[in-house]
C-alpha cells in the first residue's frame, strides 16, 4: 500500500505472478501431506468431485480497497474447490454479507467457476494450505507471511484490512510491522469491531465466520455485516448496487 498506486494492468500482472508462486508452494511438509491426503481420501458427500489439494491464492478485485484476511482454507471447502471461502459454511456466511453490502454480485458460491465477482474487495488467508484440525502452527503462519506481505504490497489501492479472528489479526500485524508500518506498541488487541489506524491503512477485526462461531451465536449475521459495512465506509466504497450491477 503506497501513496501512488501502480497502473491497474501492472497490479493485475503482479497478482497473477503471485498466484502462480503460491500454487506451486511446498514449504511446509505437514501441510503438504495433509492437503494431499484429504484430496485423495475425500469425504463421502464429495467422493465424486475432484479436489484442488494445493495452496490457495487470493481472490477478488485486483483494484480492491478492502483486503479480508482469513485463517486458512477448509479441508473440504477451499482445499476442494480451489478458491478461498468457497464450498463451505464459512463462505456461505461471508458471501451473503458481502452481497448484502453490494460488494459481491451473488449471495452464495459453491464452485470456483461459478462467476462470482467481488467489487472493491479481495480475500486472502494467513495460511494458504488447509491445516489438520484447522490449526496451523506458528511456523506455518510465518512461512506463509511473505505471501501476505506481497498481497499487501501489490494491493496499493487497499486502505482497509479486515482480519477474521485472532490468528488473522496477529498475522496482519506481524506482516505490517515487518514492512516498517507504524504498528502501535503495545500491539493492538483483537476484538470484534476493533479498529486501528496503521500508517496509510485501517485494520478492523471481526470474529471469524467459522461454524463454531456462527452456530453458537458468537457471531451473528448482523454483527458480521456491521463490521464489513464499517470497512466499506472507511474505504469509501459505494453502499449499494443497481440492478445492472453497477455501483450507485
Amino acid at each position: 500500500m503506497t501513496a501512488a498506486a501502480r497502473p491497474a494492468v501492472e497490479r493485475a500482472a503482479a497478482l497473477e505472478a503471485l498466484r502462480a508462486e503460491i500454487i506451486d508452494c511446498r514449504r511446509c511438509p505437514r501441510l503438504v501431506a495433509w492437503r494431499e491426503q484429504v484430496a485423495r481420501e475425500k469425504v463421502a458427500r464429495f467422493r465424486d468431485e475432484p479436489y484442488w489439494g494445493r495452496p490457495l491464492p487470493g481472490f477478488g478485485d485486483a483494484d480492491a480497497r478492502i483486503l479480508i484476511v482469513g485463517l486458512a482454507p477448509a479441508a473440504h471447502g477451499g482445499n476442494r474447490t480451489g478458491r478461498v471461502f468457497t464450498g463451505d459454511a464459512s463462505g456461505d456466511f461471508l458471501w451473503a454479507a458481502l452481497h448484502d453490502l453490494g460488494l459481491a454480485d451473488r449471495a452464495s458460491s459453491r464452485r470456483a467457476d461459478d462467476g462470482l465477482t467481488l467489487r472493491g474487495v479481495r480475500i486472502a488467508a494467513a495460511v494458504r494450505c488447509a491445516p489438520p484440525l484447522n490449526k496451523p502452527t506458528i511456523d506455518e503462519r510465518d512461512a506463509c507471511a511473505p505471501f501476505l506481505a506481497r498481497d499487501l504490497a501489490i494491493l496499493d489501492t487497499a486502505t482497509v484490512i479486515v482480519a477474521l479472528g485472532q490468528f488473522g489479526w496477529d498475522a496482519v500485524l506481524r506482516v505490517l510491522a515487518h514492512s516498517g508500518a507504524p504498528v502501535p506498541r503495545p500491539r493492538p488487541k483483537f476484538g470484534h469491531g476493533a479498529e486501528v489506524p496503521i500508517g496509510e491503512c485501517v485494520l478492523i477485526g471481526s470474529y471469524h465466520p467459522s461454524q463454531q462461531n456462527t452456530f453458537t451465536g458468537k457471531l451473528t449475521a448482523p454483527m458480521f455485516t456491521a463490521v464489513l459495512a464499517r470497512a466499506r465506509d472507511v474505504a469509501g466504497l459505494p453502499d449499494s448496487l443497481g440492478r445492472d450491477g453497477q455501483h450507485r
